[in-house]
């Protein structure tokens, strides 16, 4: 029997046919990076960029026990697993599929959109049982396992499929960004159908093309530097550099993700020196900050939906202490932090829970102004 997706909610519709229009040029434009305090421990951050309408996504508290199977190109009926790991995540249009996340253990994984470069094996029906979809694979790593070496042994036993969702209408391209808490980092992507692992030692993800060819970029900008540029004397002359920040000129200043990944790269590896992972926290937040966009500028924008109440193409940030066990965020509605401590859920529970991002949709302002 061919197994079939529950229905799509009609308030969606609108949403999937602009995606639909959009995904065949273009994608997700997200940032993700890696900081480590002087400690040893680890941060991880990212922004998620979509300008053609809202992902309506939700804090995810997935408890141990909790029944998972798979997507495959027929429908529900592909691999079944079991949580051994509570999970909070955050997902996307109000389904089960997550785009960012962290585990009990510290684990935390990102899908960040691959278009045009992620190739995944093709579909037999008769793997049908060792198969999921690219949404799944978030939800699969977190809930299953603990290390990057357990990841990559599992990643390359299970096969994933290309599944066109009825939200949609395409095959997710997307590649992956997993840390551990001591810091490694690692690259997962699919091309000519074979799983690919890059050690992410620069702790960088955006997006297409594939992260050796932004590795192979980076030598295009080895004059950047935090170090500004010294004077020169020309025709008995001395001329000094205009400002502060000399060192950048040349950074590359647009959205696409080749210039996020250099920028990222740039900012990063010149971030002030932070002595724990609670302080990295606020290093990794101000560094995405880079990376926010207006309404307009974003991918998707050319191709909108309903925008709604949308104020940004930078739908929500966060920041995940892999030490700590916390999740930080803010949203485009509320830059007020908020976080999540993984200690003080209980993930001995039924079902999944869901927490909206803003209770209000209005930023939280303190009056300081003096009365009397």
């Amino acid at each position: 029997m061919k197994l079939k997706p529950p229905p799509m909610p009609l308030a969606l519709i609108s949403m999937a046919a602009a995606l639909v229009v959009y995904s065949t040029t273009s994608a997700l434009g997200c940032t993700g990076i890696r900081l480590i305090a002087a400690d040893g421990s680890a941060v991880y951050g990212r922004t998620m960029e979509w300008g053609a309408f809202d992902l309506n996504s939700r804090v995810a508290i997935v408890p141990r026990g909790h029944s998972f199977t798979g997507q495959t190109p027929e429908g529900l009926n592909g691999k079944s697993w079991t949580a051994e790991y509570g999970v909070v995540a955050l997902d996307m249009l109000g389904q089960d599929w997550f785009a960012d996340g962290m585990n009990e253990a510290g684990l935390a994984v990102g899908l960040f959109y691959h278009p045009g470069f992620a190739e995944y094996p093709k579909y037999d029906p008769a793997e049908a049982a060792n198969t999921i979809g690219a949404p799944d694979v978030v939800a699969y790593l977190l809930t299953q396992f603990a290390t990057i070496d357990e990841v990559k042994a599992a990643m390359e036993d299970v096969r994933v499929a290309g599944v066109t969702e009825a939200l949609v209408g395409v095959p997710d391209p997307a590649h992956w960004m997993v840390t551990e808490p001591s810091g490694r980092s690692i690259v997962i992507e699919y091309a000519g159908g074979e799983v690919r692992f890059f050690d992410n030692s620069l702790g960088v993800i955006t997006n297409a093309p594939t992260y050796d060819w932004h590795m192979t970029n980076l030598r295009n900008y080895l004059n950047l530097s935090a170090v500004a540029l010294p004077t020169r004397s020309i025709a008995e002359m001395n001329f000094a550099p205009l400002g502060a920040g000399s060192g950048m000129i040349g950074l590359p200043g647009d959205n696409t993700p080749p210039s996020r990944f250099v920028r990222a790269v740039a900012w990063t590896q010149t971030a002030r020196p932070t002595p724990d992972s609670g302080e990295t926290v606020y290093e990794a937040l101000r560094i995405l900050d880079n990376f926010n966009l207006p309404l307009g500028a974003a991918e998707g924008s050319d191709a909108a939906g309903d925008t709604g109440d949308m104020r940004s193409s930078t739908i929500w940030t966060t920041v995940w202490d892999l030490d700590e066990g916390v999740l930080y965020f803010h949203t485009q509605h509320d830059r007020r932090l908020r976080k999540v401590s993984l200690d003080g859920v209980n993930f001995s529970g039924n079902g999944i829970r869901h927490i909206p991002l803003d209770r209000e949709k209005a930023q939280d302002i303190e009056d300081l102004t003096p009365r009397g």
